[in-house]
C-alpha cells in the first residue's frame, strides 16, 4: 500500500484498512487543492478559492442519519425522528462493506481535532475518497502541527466515501446515502453523499453527546464574539436569522461562528473555521466573509459569471443552499485560541415573518429556558419549495437535528449557568414589522446592529421597560439609534387589532409546539409560556 505524506505512528489497520490503492496523510491545503483540480473535483475560482458541486445532496439529509442503539445508548439519547435507531450489527455489516469498498481507492487521511479548550478537546481521524472534502475537513476542524501529528491518538474516527451506496435492503438504511453515529465504536460512517456538512454536523452531534453527559459541560449551536474588555457574547438562530452576520463584528473578536461549549470559567470553540451561506453575499454586507473568500478557502454548488471565473453570488441554479468554508485565520479579527470568559450577554435571533415579536427585548430565566427549548423563526416565501406563505420553525434549543440528548438537559444547563454567571437574555427579531411579510418591512440591520450594540455596552441596563402583554418580555421603551416607535412592535401596526390576533396566534403556537416537551420540563421552565390560552 502506497503510502506518501506526513503520517502519525497510529496507523488504519484498526479500522480495517489494511490495502488501498494510495493513501495519502495529512496534505497541505495546497496539496490538496492540485490533487482535487487533478482528480477533476472541482476548479479554481479568481479569487484562489476551490469552487466544488456536492452532487445530488445540496444539504444534509436527516431523515437518514442514525444513531446506533445499543448498552451505551439505549437509556440516553433522545429517540425518535431526530435520532433513528440503528443496528449495531447492520453498522458493523456496513462497515466491513465500505472497507471492501476502498481497497481500491485513493485515500485521503487528516489527523485533527475538535475543542480549542485542552481539557475538553475531541482528537479526530477522518478518512476520505475525496481531496477536496479532506481540504473541507482541514478547514473545518483543528489543526495538528507535525509534531502533535506523531503521537496523534484518534478518539472518534469518521469514514466518507460518498461513491458509495448502501443497499437500504440488506444494509437497513432508509435509502442509498447515510450518516451514522456509533458512540460505542467511536466512529461516523458517512456514503452515498457529497455534502461535506454531514462531517462537520455529525461531530457536533458527537460533541452534544459526551460534553452534557459524561464532561458536565454544555454544548451550543451559537456564535460567539468578545469585546476589548473580555465581554463575551453568544448568539443563538436558526438559518436566515442574521447568526453569522451580526456575530462578525469589525470592533469585537471572533471566536467562532456555528459551535460552541461552555464550562465552569470559559466558552471555547468546537471548529477551527467557518462554513457560511453566500447566496446574494456582497462585500458591502458582509466584508469579513467576502475578504475570506480565497485560496484555501472552498464554495459549494456556486456558478461562475458568464465568461469569467467569478463567482456569481447571485446565482441559486443549483440551490438556495450556496455555502463557503474557510479556516477561521482567514478571519482578520478571529481570536486564537478560539476560547474565552464566560458570557455576559446572550442573543436568540429570530426571523419573525409574522412581524410580532418586539425587535429586541429581554428574558428572565424562565422565559430564556423555554425560548430556548423552542428555538423560534419563520421561514418566508421562496425560501424552500412549496413554502408560499410564511411558516412557523421550532428546533429546540436552535438545533434540534444534532441533538443527542433531549432538549430539556440543554436548557437545564443553560438556565443553571445563566443564574450562576448572572447572564443578560435577548430576544432578536431580525424579521419584519409593520405587518407581516408581504405587508410590513424587514427590520433594518443598522437598527438591529444598533439594538445588539446598546445591549452589549450596558446602554440598556437604566432604560425603562413595558412588558409585553402576551410574550410578557421586557421591551426597552428607547435604545440609542433606535427610533423609538419600531421598539413596540404594535405600534408599528396600522391595524392594532389584527396585531392583537396574529401575536395571540403565534403564541398558540408556541404553547402547542412546547407540549412535546411538557412533561419533561421543570415548573420554572413552564413559567416562561406566553400568557395564552390554547383549546385542544
Amino acid at each position: 500500500m502506497k503510502e506518501t505524506g506526513y503520517k502519525s505512528k497510529a496507523g488504519l489497520e484498526n479500522l480495517g484498512i489494511k490495502e488501498a490503492k494510495e493513501v495519502l496523510w495529512n496534505l497541505t491545503p495546497a496539496e490538496l487543492v492540485e490533487e482535487a483540480i487533478k482528480n477533476g473535483e472541482g476548479v479554481l475560482t479568481d479569487n484562489g478559492a476551490l469552487m466544488c458541486d456536492t452532487g445530488k445532496f445540496t444539504g444534509r439529509s436527516p431523515k437518514d442519519r442514525f444513531v446506533v442503539k445499543d448498552a451505551k445508548t439505549e437509556d440516553t439519547v433522545w429517540w425518535g425522528d431526530i435520532n433513528i435507531a440503528f443496528d449495531p450489527e447492520k453498522f458493523d455489516q456496513l462497515q466491513a462493506k465500505m472497507v471492501e469498498f476502498l481497497k481500491d481507492r485513493k485515500l485521503y487521511v487528516r489527523d485533527a481535532y475538535a475543542g480549542a479548550h485542552p481539557d475538553y478537546r475531541l482528537n479526530l481521524r477522518i478518512v476520505n475518497t475525496q481531496a477536496w472534502q479532506n481540504l473541507f475537513c482541514n478547514n473545518m476542524f483543528l489543526r495538528l502541527s507535525h509534531e502533535e501529528i506523531d503521537n496523534h491518538k484518534p478518539e472518534f474516527t469518521i469514514i466518507c466515501a460518498p461513491e458509495f451506496e448502501a443497499d437500504p435492503e440488506v444494509d437497513g438504511t432508509r435509502q442509498s446515502n447515510f450518516a451514522i453515529i456509533n458512540f460505542t465504536k467511536n466512529m461516523i460512517l458517512i456514503g452515498g453523499t457529497g455534502y461535506a456538512g454531514e462531517m462537520k454536523k455529525g461531530i457536533f452531534g458527537v460533541l452534544n453527546y459526551i460534553l452534557p453527559q459524561e464532561r458536565n459541560t454544555l454544548s451550543m449551536h451559537c456564535s460567539a464574539n468578545v469585546g476589548k474588555d473580555s465581554d463575551t457574547a453568544i448568539f443563538f438562530g436558526l438559518s436566515g436569522t442574521g447568526k453569522t452576520t451580526l456575530s462578525a463584528d469589525p470592533n469585537r473578536g471572533l471566536i467562532g461562528d456555528d459551535e460552541h461549549g461552555w464550562t465552569e470559567d470559559s466558552i471555547f470553540n468546537f471548529e477551527g473555521g467557518c462554513y457560511a451561506k453566500v447566496i446574494d453575499l456582497t462585500h458591502e454586507k458582509e466584508p469579513q466573509i467576502w475578504d475570506a473568500i480565497k485560496f484555501g478557502s472552498i464554495v459549494e454548488n456556486t456558478r461562475f459569471i458568464d465568461g469569467t471565473r467569478t463567482v456569481d453570488y447571485t446565482n441559486n441554479s443549483v440551490t438556495e443552499n450556496t455555502r463557503t468554508a474557510y479556516p477561521i485565520y482567514h478571519i482578520d479579527n478571529a481570536v486564537e485560541p478560539s476560547r474565552a470568559d464566560v458570557p455576559k450577554n446572550i442573543f436568540f435571533l429570530t426571523a419573525d415573518a409574522f412581524g410580532v415579536l418586539p425587535p429586541i427585548s429581554k428574558l428572565n430565566s424562565s422565559q430564556a429556558m423555554y425560548h430556548f427549548i423552542s428555538g423560534y423563526t419563520a421561514k418566508v416565501a421562496g425560501t424552500e419549495v412549496g413554502v408560499t406563505e410564511p411558516q412557523t420553525t421550532f428546533s429546540a434549543c436552535f438545533g434540534a437535528a444534532f441533538l443527542p440528548l433531549h432538549p430539556t438537559k440543554y436548557a437545564e444547563m443553560l438556565g443553571k449557568k445563566m443564574e450562576e454567571n448572572n447572564v443578560n437574555v435577548w430576544l432578536v427579531n431580525t424579521g419584519w414589522t409593520g405587518g407581516p411579510y408581504g405587508v410590513g418591512s424587514r427590520m433594518k440591520l443598522p437598527y438591529t446592529r444598533a439594538m445588539i450594540t446598546a445591549a452589549l455596552n450596558g446602554e440598556l441596563n437604566d432604560v425603562k421597560f413595558t412588558k409585553h402583554p402576551i410574550f410578557g418580555v421586557e421591551m426597552p421603551n428607547s435604545c440609542p439609534n433606535v427610533p423609538d416607535e419600531i421598539l413596540n412592535p404594535r405600534n408599528t401596526w396600522a391595524n392594532k387589532e389584527e396585531y392583537d390576533a396574529k401575536a395571540t396566534d403565534l403564541a398558540s403556537k408556541f404553547v402547542k409546539n412546547f407540549q412535546k416537551y411538557a412533561d419533561y420540563a421543570n415548573d420554572e421552565i413552564l413559567a416562561g409560556a406566553p400568557n395564552v390560552e390554547v383549546t385542544a
